[in-house]
């Protein structure tokens, strides 16, 4: 099979994690015998350094034209601590989200056997927690118009509007997720307060006789985030809209002991992009010591839902516990024991998998 992958290596530590995915993805090719072609492009802060864009029309139309984007982070402190710059690395991340119509994001949730004794929860109620997320990600209160503040600046707004259309598509997107997994879909909203979230339950109780063998049930976010803590073994399937998703999946990602571990999918109309969840560590930019591990798992997902290469995935699974199980691993899970710089995280990684 032809691969060709936009890449965007972005942010902090985003280059460092790019170079060890690239690694890995060209390993999995080999094995395999798939034909890969990259190219790479900026975006976010180094965008806006370069030419005053967090998203150039470039990596716009770079991304258009590839079967999948690698996705590294985004942002940089300089723009995090300057409310009033009119130019910030996230606008070009939601623009991109628009323009490539990443409606739903991905981000599953999973405990590691190895790594039970990090998360912040008992290990009699993490282990074998094993969920998806599904985040609307082009809709509500992040693209809602108007949107701005008075011109005394002492009030601002926000708008949050959902179309039928839009909750319908990834309503689908989550019934054909708990289709594949083990049949049971938690649709995620406020609609006892909120006008958009009582469209979602609307739409979802119509939809959800169109999936007879799917158990569907409802949870206010508040409650949603309380169980996630007392017991995240109760989901399979989980999906909300925007600013619900962005809360409740940061939330369960602590879970795993680690956001270096997690990867995550953005579907779209045009191509889906694939990113680690943890942002751009501008703290550890340059020094070798973040954890590469979702970064890597993010391309395993790549193989999986971009071009249906099922045990392409799995292989670069199985690598990264393997690694876990071994303990090469970077600073934020050794434990007091040794620590491996990022990229001998990811050399080891590689070379399992070209050992394999």
């Amino acid at each position: 099979m032809k691969l060709n992958i936009a890449v965007l290596p972005g942010d902090g530590i985003g280059p460092e994690i790019m170079k060890q995915a690239l690694k890995v993805t060209e390993a999995v090719c080999n094995k395999f015998k798939h034909e890969l072609k990259y190219e790479e492009a900026i975006v976010g802060a180094n965008a806006i350094d370069v030419t005053g864009d967090p998203y150039p029309s470039q990596t716009h139309e770079l991304c258009m034209k590839s079967d999948a984007v690698l996705f590294g982070a985004i942002g940089d402190p300089k723009y995090d601590n300057d409310p009033n710059a009119k130019v910030r690395p996230e606008q070009g991340l939601l623009r991109m989200r628009k323009q490539l119509g990443l409606y739903g994001n991905i981000r599953p949730v999973m405990t590691f056997p190895s790594l039970l004794h990090k998360s912040p929860l008992r290990a009699d109620l993490v282990e074998g927690a094993d969920f998806v997320c599904i985040r609307e990600l082009t809709g509500g209160i992040y693209f809602g118009k108007p949107q701005g503040r008075s011109e005394d600046g002492d009030t601002a707004y926000d708008t949050s509007v959902y179309t039928r259309e839009e909750i319908e598509r990834v309503l689908h997107l989550a019934y054909k997720f708990a289709g594949q997994r083990r049949k049971k879909l938690t649709v995620v909203d406020k609609a006892n307060v909120i006008a958009t979230s009582r469209l979602w339950r609307q739409i979802a109780q119509e939809i959800a006789p169109q999936y007879p063998d799917i158990e569907t049930d409802y949870l206010f976010v508040d409650n949603a985030a309380m169980r996630i803590i007392q017991w995240p073994k109760s989901f399979d399937v989980m999906v909300t809209e925007n600013l619900f998703g962005d809360i409740l999946t940061d939330e369960a990602s602590v879970i795993t002991g680690s956001m270096g571990l997690l990867p995550s999918a953005s579907i779209g109309i045009h191509t889906s992009l694939f990113e680690p969840i943890h942002g751009s560590y501008p703290q550890a930019a340059g020094k070798d010591i973040a954890n590469p591990l979702a970064m890597i798992l993010s391309v395993a997902l790549m193989f999986e839902y971009a071009f249906e290469l099922m045990d392409e995935g799995a292989l670069i699974r199985e690598a990264v516990n393997a690694s876990l199980e071994a303990g090469v691993v970077t600073e934020d899970i050794s434990d007091g024991g040794k620590a491996y710089k990022l990229s001998e995280v990811g050399e080891w990684v590689t070379n399992y998998i070209k050992n394999k």
